[in-house]
């Protein structure tokens, strides 16, 4: 497919027509097997539409977000409030009954103008408890609804987490990805960024069972995709020293990127995007501190009856 018969079109400064991008989502799920994960229908769009490298690296206004992961994220939520697919607290997103009996523009096309105007009348709705309370009407106490927003809009830990992660100093952030490897389990981690060592950040061993592995790794603190330019070169830096290599980033990679880390014949190589970096973070408590709060419930009704 070439990018002229594509069905969408993807730029730097304009929403695309969100209607396709449902459909395509849906079109992406059956070729899946009715089932996938956000990444796996992430890479079959990209597969389908011929999304090059450059495109997949576009960024939105804020700086953070991937333009088309993000369109394809309100595609989904779109595509979800109106019942064509649900997603399972692991991450998988799934055809419901009403989703595999649509196959053309028009049953998107009817779930979109459904979800606006729901939301249209949300906002009608907020104006006009808006307006009553600055004319002192008394509130009926009810909660409001909360902003209509993606289904994976990012938490906002994550984000400050990033944000922390791109202020340190490169050699900190390669301490830091040091530290990390300690903690899941691999020895003799060395850093070696500093003598320029042809890309090559660090390396470690990994024990598994009586086997073990030479793991080097380099550490990006990019904002734009990582493509697959710098994973041939990452390999070429392996050739002849390790079993394995790990590329950890705080921004993400391309399809392609992810492709060529898995390349038959050649060293395979493990990726950590900033997403799963912070997740990793938080696992082993770098950084990251979690707190559970403790909420008391009063019943009152037991109490009454007892």
């Amino acid at each position: 497919m070439t990018t002229e018969s594509r069905r969408f079109e993807l730029n730097e400064d304009e929403f695309p027509f969100l209607p396709m991008l449902m459909l395509i989502t849906l079109d992406a799920l059956r070729d899946l097997g009715g089932s996938a994960t956000i990444h796996e229908l992430v890479d079959q769009v990209i597969e389908t539409e011929n999304i090059t490298e450059a495109e997949q690296g576009y960024m939105m206004p804020n700086g953070r977000d991937r333009r088309l992961n993000y369109y394809l994220s309100w595609a989904r939520t779109f595509l979800k409030r109106g019942d064509a697919v649900e997603n399972s607290a692991r991450g998988v997103w799934a055809l419901t009954e009403t989703g595999e009996k649509i196959v053309d523009l028009s049953g998107v096309e009817a779930i979109h103008a459904a979800v606006n105007a729901e939301e249209r009348q949300r906002a009608k709705e907020k104006r006009d408890a808006a307006k009553a309370a600055k004319m002192g009407v008394q509130s009926d106490g009810t909660a409001s609804e909360p902003e209509f927003q993606s289904e994976e809009t990012v938490e906002g830990w994550r984000d400050e987490l990033l944000n922390e992660l791109m202020k340190m100093d490169p050699y900190g952030f390669e301490r830091l990805a040091q530290r990390l490897l300690r903690e899941a389990g691999f020895v003799k981690v060395e850093v070696r960024g500093k003598t320029g060592d042809g890309g090559i950040d660090g390396v470690g061993i990994l024990r598994v069972n009586l086997v073990s592995f030479q793991v080097y790794f380099q550490c990006k603190r990019w904002t734009n995709s990582i493509g697959s330019k710098e994973i041939r070169d990452f390999r070429g830096a392996l050739q002849g020293r390790a079993d394995k290599g790990l590329f950890i980033t705080t921004s993400s990679f391309t399809k392609q990127a992810s492709d060529e880390a898995t390349r038959d014949g050649a060293i395979a190589i493990d990726l950590i995007d900033g997403q799963r970096l912070c997740e990793l973070l938080k696992e082993y408590e770098l950084g990251v501190k979690t707190e559970t709060v403790e909420r008391v419930t009063i019943l009152g009704h037991w109490l009454e009856e007892i």
